[in-house]
């Protein structure tokens, strides 16, 4: 059953069409991502499916009762209260019983009152419990220590909360209303990489049909199931991110194919049409004629889809560095007023070509650390010493080096003198600013455009060594994909503080994790995957009795009452869930078909209302039987994989 269903939906902002023509569902337990570059629509669509905003054409259908929990980019909440308080008014009606509870308690001390209040309290108690009465207090407490906050916010007045800290306690507050559907555009905006971990977990979990708008691509391949491609209108992956950019790339190889064989046999057609209409052979023409308008008419193929303009960046390097790159001694990270150190270095070295990726909580001290390195702010103790012949550039996260009052050409001018105002616009125009853009002041910009304006500036420092915080923050997805393509070819070093995972993932030669409880900086040699398995591992071993096992793999290996243990499919057991598989992927590509056929029908829709209607009641009873077809084939996915 869908939980939310749109038809046909439109919006325009006139003059200008965002998008057109889309029809799609929510089933539940759904976990679906849009993705797509910014403009295109994506919060757009958000608020016409939730309800806040209403489509310039077609419709959208709620199931009955359903409960929505929308978080925006980011949130205005108005509150007077507390960070406690605004979480407690979700359990408004179980501290109410709770009071009642009490009350109960109180009149059975009343021999008057004892027997009523004693057979009120039983059926009481147990509606309290179940709907966990016992548990609410612990469940704030989680959600709001696993989105990042101190117990020493929890008692302050959200009026005080920054703006990240008031989209997270909204945050916080949908998670624990456990609303049937959850639209959430951008939650990891504000969460370090701790806290997205924590949300990922939470969500796997999760009972409830999911949406969300995020640039976070190692979030999207952990919790999407889905991607929603709006190029602006809605193209449908199965699979994470990751399994969605190599569908798209085989989707786009596979229509070019298609669209150039028709193209070069309607050519052919044409000719032989051409040269035979009036010879011998021209009722043969003729006939091919017919056929040929017939296709032209009914099965033209359109051109596939122009790729979006993408930003195009090279990194040139001033030169070769020397082999060490970078060494610390006895370096201790922080400011001298503050009375004591952020945290200990352990002896540091960075070698030529290598990425170091810098990791850990907000306010640990990382952007501190690049600027010791920088020397723009002295050690607490010990010293940093940089190699011979470096050329260093600097990606600040906040942007410091672009001036509010400047204009996109005289921020270039002033880090290339010699470049004529023309070469300056075609220069600009990689960086995705065309037209009159280049003349507006940085004030005006976006956190995204701030981004690639730097960018711009960057790449024309020829630098060795890259000091990068947060590069890829506020980029759409295509940018951040030419980013990290550069980055990866990028002959010189790179230090880089970032919580885009995928990014470090793809980059990183070490990871340097700043841990501020312990008040030190852990080195580990290998990628981030590489770190993750081994911070895993160590879990375990703590968790276990010494043994070297943990308690969970001892629990894992132990049979469960009246539950057979999992038994080796054999081969011909796994040839008949394989062609099972082959036959309900050609099914779903027929319903697919279908659904595109009425799709484009919709387009133009019939004057009949009563044809129109029909038309979209075909278009979820097919979409029901994508989604069926979907779970069996997960199903049988997740059997052949066991």
């Amino acid at each position: 059953m869908s939980l939310i269903t749109a038809t046909n939906l439109a919006k325009s902002f006139d003059p200008v069409d965002i998008f057109e023509g889309i029809s799609l569902s929510i089933p539940q337990r759904a976990r679906i991502a849009i993705v797509g570059a910014n403009g295109v629509g994506k919060t757009t669509l958000l608020r016409i499916l939730i309800g806040q905003d209403f489509p310039s054409s077609g419709s959208v259908q709620h199931a009955k009762d359903l409960s929505i929990g929308y978080l925006p980019q980011e949130a205005t909440l108005v509150s007077q209260g507390t960070l406690w308080s605004h979480c407690l008014a979700v359990f408004e009606e179980i501290i109410e019983m709770q009071a009642e509870l009490e009350a109960c308690m109180a009149a059975m001390s009343d021999p008057e009152q004892a027997e009523t209040a004693l057979a009120r309290y039983g059926g009481l108690e147990q509606s309290f419990e179940q709907r966990g009465g016992y548990t609410y207090e612990v469940q704030i407490k989680q959600t709001l220590s696993g989105l990042g906050f101190d117990e020493r916010d929890y008692h302050r007045p959200i009026t005080q909360l920054s703006g990240g800290q008031r989209t997270r306690a909204l945050l916080a507050k949908i998670l624990l209303e456990n609303p049937d559907v959850m639209m959430l555009d951008e939650p990891t905006n504000h969460l370090d990489i701790q806290a997205v971990e924590w949300l990922e977990a939470f969500l796997k979990d999760w009972n409830g049909a999911l949406v969300v708008v995020s640039h976070d691509r190692y979030f999207l391949d952990q919790v999407a199931s889905t991607i929603w491609e709006m190029t602006p209108s809605v193209e449908v992956y199965r699979g994470n991110y990751s399994a969605y950019l190599t569908q798209r790339e085989e989707r786009y190889a596979r229509r070019l194919a298609e669209y150039e064989a028709q193209t070069a046999f309607i050519e052919k057609e044409q000719e032989f049409i051409r040269r035979n209409i009036a010879g011998q052979n021209t009722n043969q023409a003729k006939g091919r004629q017919r056929r040929l308008e017939r296709l032209l008419e009914d099965a033209r193929l359109a051109p596939p889809p122009n790729e979006p303009r993408r930003m195009h960046i090279r990194l040139n390097t001033q030169g070769r560095s020397g082999d060490l790159v970078l060494r610390t001694h006895n370096l201790q990270v922080g400011y001298h007023d503050e009375g004591q150190p952020l945290f200990d270095c352990p002896d540091l070295i960075l070698q030529r070509q290598e990425c170091a990726a810098i990791i850990g909580p907000n306010g640990a001290g990382k952007t501190t650390f690049l600027k010791t390195i920088l020397e723009q702010t002295p050690p607490y103790t010990g010293k940093t010493q940089l190699g011979a012949s470096l050329v260093i550039g600097y990606f600040a996260q906040a942007h410091e080096g672009l001036n509010p009052n400047k204009s996109l050409m005289d921020e270039i001018q002033g880090v290339a003198p010699n470049m004529l105002p023309a070469e300056i616009r075609h220069y600009l125009a990689k960086f995705l600013f065309t037209g009159d853009d280049v003349f507006r002041k940085v004030s005006t910009l976006s956190g995204g455009e701030r981004g690639r304006l730097a960018l711009a500036k960057l790449s024309l420092s020829d630098a060795n060594l890259l000091l990068l915080d947060e590069p890829t923050n506020h980029l759409d997805l295509p940018t951040q994909e030419v980013l990290e393509s550069v980055l990866s070819n990028f002959p010189g070093t790179i230090l880089l503080v970032s919580h885009d995972r995928y990014l470090i993932d793809s980059l990183a030669s070490q990871i340097w994790e700043v841990d501020p409880q312990g008040k030190t900086l852990h080195v580990f040699k290998g990628s981030y995957t590489q770190y993750k398995a081994h911070t895993l591992k160590l879990q375990e071993l703590q968790s276990g009795d010494g043994s070297g096992e943990s308690k969970a793999a001892k629990r894992a290996t132990k049979s469960v009452p009246g539950q057979s243990p999992t038994r080796t499919l054999s081969k011909h057991e796994r040839k008949v869930i394989q062609a099972r598989l082959a036959i309900i992927e050609k099914r779903i590509q027929a319903l697919e078909i279908d659904q595109a056929h009425i799709s484009s029908v919709l387009e133009n829709p019939p004057s009949d209302a009563n044809e129109v209607l029909r038309l979209g009641e075909a278009y979820v009873a097919l979409q029901k039987q994508v989604e069926d077809l979907l779970v069996e084939w997960s199903a049988l996915g997740e059997k052949l994989a066991s």
